[in-house]
């Protein structure tokens, strides 16, 4: 064969695969895919419960919590108020986790139409969004291997690695 002739259309690659085969990496594509993105809609779900309270702080109670005693799960201590209509409270409840100990002030918005409290400020917005860096890695991994973008799922593990150092280094 000469250099410049092209090669018959019967060598082709793409001419030679059957249709189940390109159905089934459709069918691939689309469930990984699918995948993906319900893990992506589960990491904002799961954030978006106290995101939305330290992110749009406009018209919310705004204060301190020092607290004083905590149980298993959760820690409560006299609120007071930093904003204009809030009141104080004898007992406020905050969430207990490896950043909140017994005897420390936290600056914090309660939840409208409860005594619960959630941190913020930068350390409230990152821990809020915490449950969406888990989400973009466990997405990248899901990018990665079912879709094969590597690319992409470089970019999502890093930004959930960097998501969660924030936070952890923030907190």
């Amino acid at each position: 064969m000469i250099p410049a002739m092209r090669a018959p259309a019967a060598h082709s690659r793409r001419a030679s695969r059957p249709a189940s085969a390109v159905l089934l990496r459709f069918g691939r594509l689309a469930s990984m895919g699918a995948v993906a993105v319900l893990i992506l809609i589960a990491g904002v779900w799961a954030s978006w419960g106290s995101a939305q309270y330290v992110m749009l702080t406009k018209g919310r109670e705004r204060g301190t919590i020092e607290v004083a005693s905590c149980a298993e799960d959760v820690c409560s201590g006299p609120y007071t108020p930093l904003s204009h209509g809030s009141e104080a409270r004898e007992r406020a409840v905050i969430e207990k986790t490896v950043a909140v100990r017994k005897g420390r002030t936290y600056t914090v918005i309660v939840k409208p139409g409860s005594a619960d409290v959630v941190r913020s400020g930068p350390a409230g917005v990152l821990y809020a969004w915490v449950p969406m860096g888990g989400a973009l890695l466990l997405a990248s991994v899901v990018v990665a291997g079912g879709l094969r973008r590597n690319g992409v799922a470089w970019v999502m593990a890093g930004s959930g690695v960097a998501l969660l150092t924030a936070a952890f280094v923030v907190i």
